[in-house]
């Protein structure tokens, strides 16, 4: 298990010794055998995937073999087990020491002091071979309503597990360090202990920090971001956002970005670079990687800009910014009603063979609308942007995000365009490719808005859409490999494992391809409902959500060992 600190020395040698770590895994590894020898450094078995993405580069791509391609949630085959979820779930699950975790509301009602008619943002605990359920922490909504807790939308966002700990944001926008055990231990750990009771089938909260109150945030809608772990470092993307009317950024002054003490809730540094350019919300999840031997968290900005920090900060509690990416084309307008050209991110910036790879995307109620798929090397520093705006006289644009260029980067009316960077960190862009060769790119091979995070292996990167369009293109080049229409919308992202690739849809399909360059479907299989959140695979066993059931899937011989 990694060292615990609590000072500034004590965070440079904890983030040294991962840093050391993902070094060596970078150089003699592929992303599987990285994500192994990543994740046996946490105090969890090997097998478990306990953090969004499983570890540090967030790509889905576990260890594992004999995973079934089809099952049927009616007749039970290949079903290990099923637990009720409430009636929306976004947050994709994780496992770790025997537990399965997953975000969700409380339509379900486990706790009897909260009928179902009482909206709460819930974190579910089940028991990892029977789906027995073991505890809940609870997230009333808050009194401002919608603008900054949507209703029934509950937790949308996964924890991370270290051992007896896990920490996570909740609903309210608060982030939590809870008891892997609840109370099912007999013990309330400190320091907080002020729960409403003790019951075993409720969290023991170790400690929580309230951005909105102590940072001044303004969420929108909801506070999204799976934490991500390094050393004793949590890092969190706030979920600062716009208010109702969606044209004013009301904290354009809190936290955007920032980095805690993952055993005491110490801030350490906060970062508000987007300020008043911010789109919309901000619901990206950070990742890390060491480049050139530098150390990097990634972070994607509501401004549709990508953000490299130094882990540390500067040591005076401020970030220290390496580099930063715009990921829409200069001329590109913002709009939050029909189509609009600009956009920010949800997805996960992933990171493989020492590239950085991020789609744009927007809020799901906004629409299905054009895309754009970058490829970005981490190794150069400042602003590594495709282009850089200029005035009528040539002129470099600062943009002071000051918000007057929030909607649009330049003006062309008044002679300003965009012009080549020199110091672009471009490796290759993807919005569409003539994929079958009849000379035109069809909506199949457009690369439109996406939720989800890409999956890498074997150079063959694999990615959905909003539209519902499945891309599978080559890593190294950009160059589509084949396009597959789920005729429905996707909103989230593909699990890679076992020579396998699964994807879920809004109509409840889960599609299953065989990981190659050749397109080959194995299988479509229904679960349902509504599929919102990622597939995962921990231990044999697939995980996989619709937006009220959580289904465990494996082979009968996985059916028998728990069983047993």
């Amino acid at each position: 298990m990694i060292r615990r600190c609590t000072s500034i020395v004590g965070l440079l040698v904890s983030l040294s010794f991962a840093q050391h770590l993902v070094c060596a895994a970078d150089a003699e590894q592929g992303p599987t055998e990285q994500a192994v020898a990543e994740i046996s450094k946490f105090d969890v078995r090997p097998g478990d995937w306990p953090q969004w993405g499983g570890w540090s580069h967030r790509n889905n791509t576990p260890a594992g073999e004999n995973f079934p391609s089809e099952w049927d949630v009616d007749g039970g085959d290949n079903i290990i087990w099923s637990a009720a979820l409430g009636s929306q779930s976004y947050g994709n699950p994780i496992v770790a020491n025997g537990h399965v975790y997953v975000g969700t509301n409380n339509h379900r009602s486990y706790i009897s002091r909260f009928p179902k008619s009482i909206d709460l943002g819930v974190l579910l605990c089940f028991d990892e071979k029977t789906g027995e359920f073991l505890w809940q922490h609870s997230s009333p909504k808050l009194s401002t309503g919608r603008v900054h807790d949507w209703p029934d939308q509950g937790i949308c966002a996964s924890p991370v597990v270290d051992g007896e700990r896990l920490w996570y944001v909740t609903s309210r926008g608060e982030v939590c360090c809870l008891d892997t055990n609840g109370f099912r231990d007999g013990v309330n750990n400190g320091p907080f202990k002020a729960e409403d009771n003790e019951n075993e089938d409720e969290a023991d909260i170790i400690w929580k920090y309230d951005m909105m109150a102590l940072l001044g945030v303004s969420q929108h809608n909801m506070c999204s971001c799976s934490l991500l772990c390094v050393g004793d470092v949590i890092f969190v993307n706030t979920s600062n956002g716009v208010d109702e009317s969606h044209t004013n950024i009301p904290a354009p002054n809190a936290a955007s970005f920032l980095a805690m003490n993952r055993d005491t809730g110490a801030v350490l540094w906060t970062d508000k670079s987007p300020g008043l350019n911010i789109l919309h919300g901000q619901w990206s999840s950070p990742s890390y990687g060491v480049f050139n031997g530098q150390a990097q968290v990634i972070f994607a900005g509501g401004d549709g800009w990508v953000y490299s920090f130094d882990p540390v900060g500067d040591g005076a509690g401020n970030s220290k910014m390496l580099w930063k990416f715009d990921c829409n084309p200069k001329e590109s307008k913002y709009s939050v009603s029909g189509r609009s050209e600009r956009n920010h991110i949800i997805g996960t910036p992933v990171i493989y063979n020492g590239w950085i790879y991020i789609g744009v995307g927007e809020d799901p109620e906004h629409g299905e609308g054009n895309g754009h798929l970058w490829c970005i090397d981490p190794t150069k520093f400042g602003d590594v942007s495709p282009t850089i705006a200029v005035d009528k006289d040539g002129e470099p644009i600062v943009d002071k995000k000051d918000g007057t260029r929030r909607l649009q980067a330049i003006n062309p009316a008044a002679g300003e365009k965009a012009i080549p960077n020199e110091n672009s960190a471009v490796v290759w862009h993807y919005s569409g490719d003539d994929t079958d060769g009849n000379g035109e790119i069809d909506f199949e091979e457009e690369m439109h808005r996406t939720c989800g995070t890409a999956v890498i292996k074997d150079d063959i990167l694999y990615i959905a859409d909003f539209s519902g369009i499945f891309h599978c293109l080559d890593a190294k080049t950009g160059k589509s490999h084949w396009n597959y229409d789920m005729f429905a919308a996707a909103w989230g992202s593909p699990l890679l494992v076992d020579g396998k690739v699964y994807i879920g849809d809004e109509d409840g399909d889960i599609a299953v391809f065989e990981h190659s360059k050749t397109m080959k479907l194995l299988s479509e299989n229904s679960v349902g409902n509504s599929v919102y959140s990622s597939p995962i695979a921990a231990n044999g066993v697939l995980y996989i959500a619709n937006k009220s059931t959580l289904f465990a899937i494996g082979t009968a011989s996985e059916k028998e060992e728990d069983a047993e």
